[in-house]
């Protein structure tokens, strides 16, 4: 599912806000009649827990906190350190470098979807995968999906009911500072990862919620939505044609559906390790282009066919 810091912010439409959440609901549902024991999240981060003075590409948490931005829970996460720590073994082992953190912090990418789905953010033990998709430079698409394999297969010999998640996209170009842009103060952060102030969050919001306004008024410079890229993409993962995304750039993806679009990077590795116990079939569909939520805002749930 996508995720989008305007869900909990003032702005959105109020007909917008009710159709969103009426999908999440469905999604909710299928949530809830499955009974996950464990559910496994790949998210991107915004630099609130990963920065420039190291930055994976890849990183199991063992150990998870949410910072809280946005309004998101802040507070630690219930992850089964033994099951991350073998799960990252076995990623290795598939030939899939991995980093592990034992005190990962996560924002709103990994925590948003988790409260969305849950009534408690705890209530289901869960497993944090970090794939980057904003700090440049970015590996291979083709990466990704190995990931999502490698512990597709994994999870496969578990004897659990495990729920898979991938959290962000699709056609979305937000106002993320970058080396080459930061002022001073946001270059610091997203280098040396200075925690911000409760004044600079409340600043970053209002720019936020500034820029979904201009941008739904089409008074931005921001990359627009691209709605016939994101329906394309959802039908490769309807059809499961995974292996269709191998050969895209990062900067084909950037320049056709917005830099953070590489945030599908999070469903790729999701539905690679839904098909890594053979073919799938999706349930629960949701598309719409949503300006002022920043993102072209899609849900799809999978399930072994």
């Amino acid at each position: 599912m996508s995720h989008s810091p305007l869900l909990n912010l003032p702005g959105p439409p109020g007909e917008l806000m009710a159709d969103v959440k009426t999908a999440i609901a469905d999604a909710r549902a299928f949530v809830r009649d499955f009974q996950p024991d464990l559910t496994v999240v790949f998210a991107p981060d915004h630099y609130n827990g990963f920065f420039y003075r190291l930055m994976p590409p890849f990183c199991i948490g063992t150990a998870a906190t949410g910072v809280g931005d946005y309004g998101t829970y802040a507070g630690p996460l219930n992850v089964p350190e033994q099951l991350a720590a073998d799960c990252a073994s076995a990623v290795l082992d598939h030939g899939v470098d991995v980093a592990v953190s034992a005190c990962m912090e996560v924002d709103h990418g990994t925590v948003q979807p988790l409260e969305q789905l849950f009534a408690d953010v705890a209530a289901c033990p869960v497993i944090p995968v970090f794939i980057n998709s904003v700090a440049t430079p970015l590996g291979p698409i083709r990466r990704v999906r190995d990931l999502g394999a490698a512990i597709g297969a994994y999870l496969a010999g578990l004897d659990k009911r495990v729920l898979v998640l991938g959290s962000g996209g699709l056609s979305h170009d937000p106002p993320v500072p970058t080396l080459s842009t930061a002022p001073p103060d946001a270059l610091d952060r997203i280098v040396h990862g200075r925690p911000m102030t409760t004044q600079q969050r409340q600043d970053r919001q209002r720019t936020v919620i500034r820029a979904a306004r201009e941008f739904a008024n089409g008074d931005s410079g921001l990359i627009p939505l691209n709605p016939e890229f994101d329906r394309r993409f959802l039908e490769i993962v309807d059809t499961g044609t995974l292996a269709a995304v191998d050969d895209w750039t990062n900067t084909f993806l950037a320049e056709t559906a917005g830099n953070s679009a590489h945030e599908i990077r999070s469903w790729i590795a999701a539905f690679a390790a839904l098909a890594a116990q053979g073919p799938y079939r999706t349930t629960v569909r949701y598309y719409r282009p949503a300006p002022e939520l920043l993102a072209g805002f899609a849900i799809r749930s999978g399930v072994p066919a």
